[in-house]
């Protein structure tokens, strides 16, 4: 199966365009979303075309492909307008014999981890920077912002199939790879 993980749209319908056409392109099975999909949030500027009404049409028209988590930006009301699941803590994918724990980030990081077995992936956004890190017992990986990349990254997302990473801006460039 093919993933694309992707985290915080915070309700840009710029960047949730670019983020639907790269899914197509992609061709991928399923996408993942690690949290803040509508609402920008009281520390970030407002995205590029923020207009969360948009994003949900685009997003509802999608629902059957879509697993989410739930980010510190979304709440009740969220779940109110989406037409799939946004307020689960955690999911969980198996790749071989690893786990992949996607959370939002803001519980659960390397300064909290889940629980976790040796090799297993902590997989989350929330920082809005992209990361590939090698922690004694674990990886941590993170795909970036799609709307508000922070400290110089990229708008963008990142692809899992066949037990490899790979992490692209939206022009198609491969920015790393990692195999698990």
């Amino acid at each position: 199966m093919k993933w694309l993980i992707a985290s915080d749209i915070h309700g840009s319908a710029y960047w949730c365009e670019k983020l639907l056409a790269a899914y197509q392109a992609e061709q991928a099975d399923r996408m993942l979303l690690l949290g803040d999909v509508l609402y920008h949030g009281p520390r970030n500027d407002l995205p590029d075309e923020y207009a969360p009404k948009k994003v949900i049409a685009m997003l509802n028209a999608m629902k059957e492909d879509i697993l989410c988590v739930r980010g510190n930006c979304e709440a009740e009301v969220d779940q109110m307008v989406l037409d799939f699941p946004v307020l689960a803590d955690y999911a969980v994918l198996c790749e071989g014999t690893k786990m992949i724990y996607c959370t939002h980030g803001h519980v659960y990081n390397t300064g909290k981890l889940p629980p976790l077995h040796q090799g297993d992936v902590l997989l989350h956004g929330h920082t809005h920077i992209p990361a590939w890190e090698e922690h004694e017992g674990y990886r941590y990986l993170n795909p970036g912002s799609v709307s508000i990349p922070k400290e110089g990254s990229w708008h963008g997302y990142m692809v899992l199939a066949d037990g490899k990473f790979v992490w692209k801006d939206f022009e198609g460039n491969v920015q790393h790879e990692m195999v698990l």
